[in-house]
């Protein structure tokens, strides 16, 4: 990590090296959603509960936190919208959101928020662009439109992970996507917990009562979390530290028995 006396140098090398900080330190997670919660993306609020009660948080949370954090080091960021496509063939609506970083002219694709599909550092956002890291790797493609594709490379070939347009938003537009993922009745994270890590190594994803655990190598495992484990489960696979409400809340609404 470049730094300039005591000041972080807004260069490539710091951006990966905070990028990859930022993935380790903060968990993906919905549980304001699931428990029913406003979720705010002020920036007193998203360093309170991310940093201060050391919760994580979904896109709209980590990519604002971390762009201003990018910001105040001096990098030039700007939002843009995606269209997720880990899903299988259906036209999801734009509702992933993501950071593009400009250094010295090259654009980078920034994301601490697609949870445990999502790349640890960087990626050079230029066509035909292929990264590996730490045993996962990423690739760039460039569609009809200028739309720009992030894809995984799984042991069978390359999977889409979303897509997006060149055009900036502003946080008045992750507002908007916020609402609708927090509030509306389709939005996937309502009613149900999802906790995420994307690790170097091993990766894992709690998606209602299924804890699946995917490493490097393709290999893939799945079994049911029972509610007298649940919390334990968050706070040492995740990280996430709840205090006694959440606890008993989130216990409430999970559906795999006693």
């Amino acid at each position: 990590m470049a730094e300039r006396g005591r000041e972080l140098v807004p260069d490539a090398g710091t951006l990966a090296a905070l990028h990859r900080a930022h993935i380790r330190a903060v968990p993906f997670e919905n549980l304001d959603v699931a428990l029913g919660r406003r979720v705010p993306l002020d920036l007193k609020s998203l360093q309170d509960k991310l940093v201060g009660r050391r919760r994580g948080g979904y896109c709209y949370e980590q990519n604002s936190l971390f762009a201003a954090v990018l910001e105040r080091i001096g990098f030039t960021v700007s939002g843009r919208g995606a269209r997720n496509r880990s899903r299988g063939g259906a036209l999801t609506p734009v509702t992933h959101a993501l950071l593009v970083v400009t250094i010295g002219g090259e654009e980078w694709l920034v994301d601490v928020g697609f949870g445990w599909q999502g790349p640890l550092e960087p990626v050079p956002l230029r066509d035909g662009a292929r990264v590996e890291q730490g045993g996962w790797t990423f690739g760039i493609g460039v569609e009809a439109e200028g739309i720009h594709v992030l894809r995984s490379l799984r042991p069978q070939g390359w999977t889409d992970l979303y897509a997006f347009s060149p055009q900036t938003l502003y946080p008045g537009d992750f507002a908007v996507m916020n609402h609708y993922s927090s509030s509306h009745p389709d939005s996937r994270f309502l009613g149900q917990v999802v906790a995420q890590r994307p690790g170097a190594d091993v990766r894992r994803a709690l998606v209602r009562e299924t804890l699946s655990t995917v490493r490097t190598d393709g290999t893939t495992e799945e079994r049911t979390v029972r509610v007298g484990e649940l919390i334990a489960l968050l706070e040492s696979a995740f990280g996430i530290e709840l205090d006694e409400g959440e606890r008993a809340g989130l216990e409430r609404m999970h559906p795999a028995g006693a």
